[in-house]
């Protein structure tokens, strides 16, 4: 999922259908436009710095790291009032207005975020709450608040959703849930996309299947956010979705053929350009498969992965990195050994460095050793004082067992 692309196309009014219309490059930043420290990655935020804050926070605390607490407390800070989150906030001290862009996007990744992290609760909540102020009448989420429903947007707050403890199905408007309104953009069976998911209803109401739409419809409609265990696999054979579980079933399905028939990836094709590999969404794919139980072909995409991401996830920073990392963590992948690459380190290295481990104190050490040692010699004592005693205990057990 490309956020930059999808949130220049929304800030300049574009129509999106299908794959998100393509943005010129954001600027990189200049001498005299000094980002802040704790931030990830060290291209203009303008577009995704919380969303990319996000997925490294999230991907740092999958793996078993602590993020700097600098860097959690920068995106705690990018939340306005109202609970929402803007792409990025100069200046957090100022408060927002109505020419401050929240969107969907960013604020659900930093729900995901730092719900993982814990200890944000209030955050968290203010956030949920403001996604529920604006959800549509069809049960989803655009990109910005009012905008048409999409496939993207309303998987992505249903992680949020389910990682804040809410249960989707539950969260309604107009008496639609999420769920209602990812079933009304997963295609039917019957035809040449099977199973797949759109981005968006055309301008004539009509749906054309999108790989990228399909990876996120897929893990959406089972409940599930970013960060993923192997699922239970289920039957492939495409049937009309009446259920979020039919309809993410299809979707994978869908996936595994369209990434068998393409070597194990996906494509994209922007605008006046020739048809090329598109990692991120393949990662995506990688974890909407495992999280189906389609692991085979999960698998194989994620060896796909391990080949040839390199300099694309060096191009495109930390959200890249920890796409990488979630699509190792969801087929059991080790991320620190990636195709020969510490996907961990690499991320590591885009901002600040994550807090040391805790180690014990001296005192406590000591402590720890004196406790042992005359613990064990006090079991010893009591052994040998109480060795009859001991020895019935054991004699009456064995006879209770044989009787």
């Amino acid at each position: 999922m490309n956020v930059r692309r999808r949130a220049a196309a929304v800030l300049a009014a574009a129509t999106v259908i299908g794959t998100a219309t393509p943005a010129a490059a954001a600027p990189s930043p200049t001498p005299s436009q000094a980002f802040p420290s704790a931030l990830y990655g060290g291209k203009d935020p303008k577009f995704d710095g919380v969303w990319r804050q996000s997925l490294a926070l999230l991907a740092q605390d999958t793996v078993g790291e602590k993020p700097a607490a600098k860097s959690v407390e920068w995106l705690v800070r990018q939340q306005c009032a109202d609970g929402g989150f803007a792409p990025y906030r100069a200046d957090p001290a100022a408060a927002c207005d109505a020419k401050t862009m929240v969107d969907s996007n960013q604020t659900a990744a930093a729900v995901q975020a730092l719900a993982a992290l814990g200890g944000h609760d209030a955050v968290t909540g203010k956030a949920v709450d403001w996604l529920k102020s604006v959800q549509n009448e069809d049960g989803g989420w655009g990109y910005a608040p009012g905008g048409a429903s999409d496939t993207n947007s309303t998987s992505v707050v249903i992680g949020a959703l389910a990682a804040a403890g809410e249960k989707p199905d539950q969260v309604e408007k107009g008496g639609k849930s999420p769920y209602d309104a990812l079933l009304k953009l997963a295609l039917p069976c019957g035809g040449d996309d099977d199973g797949a998911f759109a981005f968006q209803p055309d301008k004539k109401g009509e749906l054309t299947a999108n790989a990228d739409a399909t990876a996120a419809g897929a893990l959406g409609a089972l409940g599930k956010g970013m960060v993923v265990e192997a699922g239970k696999k289920s039957d492939a054979t495409c049937t009309d979705p009446s259920t979020p579980r039919q309809a993410a079933a299809n979707g994978a399905a869908y996936l595994t053929q369209t990434l068998a028939e393409d070597d194990n990836h996906l494509t994209s094709a922007l605008a006046g350009s020739a048809p090329q590999p598109d990692h991120g969404n393949t990662a995506d794919a990688v974890v909407a498969l495992a999280a189906q139980g389609e692991t085979a072909q999960a698998e194989k995409s994620l060896g796909w992965l391990e080949k040839n991401s390199t300099t694309w996830a060096a191009q495109n920073g930390p959200a890249a990195y920890a796409q990488l990392i979630f699509a190792a963590h969801a087929t059991g992948a080790n991320p620190r050994d990636f195709g020969g690459t510490d996907l961990v380190k690499q991320l590591n290295a885009t901002g600040p460095a994550p807090q040391a481990p805790e180690q014990p104190s001296a005192t406590d050490t000591k402590n720890d050793s004196e406790s042992g040692f005359f613990g064990v010699w006090w079991y010893v004592g009591v052994c040998l004082v109480a060795g009859i005693g001991i020895g019935f205990l054991f004699t009456g057990r064995k006879k209770r067992q044989q009787s």
